[in-house]
């Protein structure tokens, strides 16, 4: 039996980490062609449209499918018997395989792991270390799935210890409702049931890598309780209406996926995670003959879309020329295409802001009348002016944005999902607005940055300020100057009866 060397690991966790950052699995192509096909909320529809025609371009061009090209999420289940040549820490040889992964001068993948997280949170600068999990199994061989999991879905996490009487589908589809849109929907919903706290927790991760065959389980019909609870959760989630980014519509969850695990008779731990539009993961197996290698999925799977706003209607608006008549008359839903000037800034830059504005101080830029867009870029490669360059959680700024817009005088915001009450009501105070870009769209959307110059604080990397002109780049108005939100209505206009 041969044996598995420390370099088959490494170069098969860093190809799997460049390959998941730019390809799709063909299950969730498949899943994402029969959500497009079958939605009737035109909003949600487009979105649906940009995801798979960014998903493409991405495939074409082997660039990152999103900007937040995730932690690296590595499992690891190693064969009692396998022959094993390693002679390091199994983190020390994944970190390897991440660093050269993310550093990768041909297509760098944006690096967002933070050391020392209560204190000063400086970016480690190439995402190690990695989350490793780690199983004994029978067998010779080393089996890994490898995935990059973004930081928007994995803030929607949620755990709960339930009464064993108590119904899981409930407490799912409840917590569900609560989640918002920062999770970048439609995607998957994993659950681990039974076990402990951290088994629950890592059954619901791997869950995620599991192939999506809701569609097979609905044409063959239930077979076991636990199938039974994915189709009935599945059902529910999307008679709430949420839809493709929020904005209501027949699909939010691709496929609810379950794992078990016996546990306390006082217990029932339920551990709920989910994976957005941006669902990366691959697996493979080592067995001592060499490295694993990938394939591309085939261009045939992805379906013909339309993503031509403007001959579906959408407003130009000029970023260089806001005034109070032309905000005033945006309405949510409403589908713009920006040009013009456009800052960056999300959640360090917004400290950094308001910190100045406490002491008295001027900001690095003139924000009056002006647009900010909640964005971490890639870094771009060859003659891109940006890499992909999709945005944030925009709840994340909520805290700041009172401050921002009555003391800069900043008109409009750009990120992803919905704003809480005490954002809204800001905007709506200072006539200013809010609209989305499609997150998991983010190589599409950079295609739309004509020119881009870091101009304050070039020390936060991926999280300074910088000055970009878009031409064309596509939006939607999620609230307008008199803080009516499209999460709002959008969701409520497509739920159905569960």
């Amino acid at each position: 039996m041969p044996e598995i060397s420390e370099d088959h690991l490494v170069d098969s966790i860093a190809d799997a980490l460049q390959f998941v950052a730019c390809y799709h699995p063909p299950d969730f192509i498949r899943a994402m062609a029969q959500a497009y096909a079958r939605e009737e909320n035109a909003g949600a529809k487009n979105a649906i449209a940009q995801i798979l025609a960014n998903s493409r371009m991405c495939a074409l061009g082997r660039r990152p499918i999103c900007q937040d090209t995730g932690a690296a999420n590595v499992f690891v289940r190693i064969g009692v018997e396998a022959r094993l040549g390693w002679k390091r820490p199994l983190q020390a040889i994944v970190d390897d395989a991440v660093r050269r992964a993310y550093r990768l001068d041909a297509n760098p993948l944006r690096a967002s792991v933070v050391q020392d997280p209560l204190g000063a949170r400086k970016n480690t600068g190439d995402n190690t270390p990695a989350m490793i999990h780690v199983e004994m199994v029978a067998g010779d061989r080393v089996e890994v799935d490898v995935s990059a999991k973004g930081g928007g879905s994995e803030n929607k996490t949620r755990f709960a210890v339930l009464n064993p009487s108590a119904s899981v589908a409930d407490w799912v589809v409840q917590t569900v409702e609560t989640l918002g849109a920062g999770w970048c929907p439609p995607g998957m919903i994993g659950l681990g049931v039974g076990g402990s706290v951290d088994k629950a927790m890592a059954m619901a991760k791997q869950a995620l890598n599991d192939e999506i065959d809701i569609f097979e389980l609905i044409d063959r019909g239930p077979q076991n309780r636990v199938e039974e609870l994915r189709l009935e959760i599945y059902e529910r989630i999307n008679a709430l209406g949420i839809g493709a980014q929020g904005l209501g519509g027949l699909t939010t969850v691709l496929d609810v996926k379950i794992r078990h695990f016996p546990t306390h008779a006082a217990s029932l731990p339920v551990a709920l995670i989910p994976n957005c539009a941006a669902t990366r993961h691959v697996h493979f197996s080592l067995d001592g003959s060499g490295a694993a290698h990938f394939v591309p999925p085939d261009l045939s799977l992805w379906p013909e879309v339309s993503i031509d706003m403007a001959t579906h209607g959408a407003r130009r608006l000029d970023l260089d020329a806001l005034d109070d008549e032309t905000l005033a008359s945006l309405v949510p839903g409403e589908t713009l295409l920006l040009s013009g000037t456009l800052f960056t800034g999300r959640d360090a830059a917004h400290k950094r802001m308001v910190d100045a504005l406490d002491r008295g101080e001027s900001l690095p830029v003139d924000l009056h009348g002006r647009a900010i867009y909640y964005v971490g870029p890639v870094d771009p490669v060859g003659d891109e002016v940006i890499g992909p360059a999709g945005p944030t959680t925009s709840t994340r700024m909520d805290k700041f944005t009172r401050q921002v817009l009555s003391q800069t005088g900043l008109k409009v915001m750009i990120g992803k999902a919905e704003r809480g009450p005490e954002a809204i009501s800001a905007i709506a105070d200072h006539g200013a607005v809010y609209m989305i870009a499609v997150g998991g769209a983010a190589f599409l959307v950079s295609k739309a940055i004509r020119e881009a110059e870091p101009v304050a604080w070039r020390d936060l990397g991926m999280e300074a300020i910088y000055r970009l002109r878009v031409e064309d780049m596509p939006v939607t108005v999620a609230v307008d100057t008199r803080g009516e939100s499209i999460h709002i209505s959008g969701p409520k206009a497509w739920r159905r009866a569960s």
